[in-house]
């Protein structure tokens, strides 16, 4: 028995001294040194633009997210051009041609010279299959961009091909392009 006494007293006596060491390392679990954990929020620091940050949700085709990101920038700057042109396009990726065109009629009222919102609304009616509508929204794209704009011109050939050729050409429309406001192409695909 007395046997047993020592072994239990050695294991008590080997589990104290290596929790005590523990205790007294500069590992463990301080923030110090190499820092595993997540930094801390800096409430100084300027938020991202939230059109900025629904573009680029848009052309990583996370159109949910965009759709959150436009409507914080609805918040902070409240409704303009951008916002509804941008959750017009990010419903349009998620196939919601209903609510796109809804918001991109919006926008061309709020602002009619932008050729990137007309092609947008082509782009819509186009998948709506209201084509001859489209091709008038993107003659009058292609018209304010004075040509400049591969995408638009590329969008107004699709359309004026699929009016002429209705009966004997099918057109894949994911081959007509979103044109973002100040610069860049988004390519809507099949959101299944």
């Amino acid at each position: 028995m007395a046997l047993k006494n020592r072994r239990a007293i050695r294991r008590v006596l080997a589990l104290t001294t290596t929790f005590g060491m523990a205790a007294c390392s500069t590992g463990g679990f301080s923030a110090a040194g190499d820092q595993v954990y997540a930094p801390g929020v800096n409430q100084r620091a300027v938020a991202e633009d939230g059109i900025e940050v629904g573009h680029r949700l848009i052309a990583a085709q996370q159109y949910e997210l965009a759709i959150k990101a436009f409507n914080r920038a609805a918040l902070n700057g409240g409704i303009d051009v951008d916002v509804l042109s941008g959750l017009g396009s990010a419903n349009l990726g998620l196939g919601r041609l209903g609510q796109a065109e809804a918001l991109l009629r919006r926008a061309v009222k709020a602002d009619a010279a932008e050729p990137e919102v007309w092609n947008n609304l082509g782009v819509v009616l186009m998948e709506a299959g209201k084509t001859a509508e489209a091709e008038e929204i993107f003659r009058r794209a292609y018209a304010l961009d004075n040509g400049e704009s591969d995408a638009i011109r590329d969008n107004l050939r699709l359309a004026l091909a699929k009016s002429e050729n209705s009966d004997t050409l099918e057109l894949d429309e994911a081959d007509f392009k979103l044109v973002r406001r100040g610069g860049g192409n988004y390519l809507i695909t099949d959101p299944l």
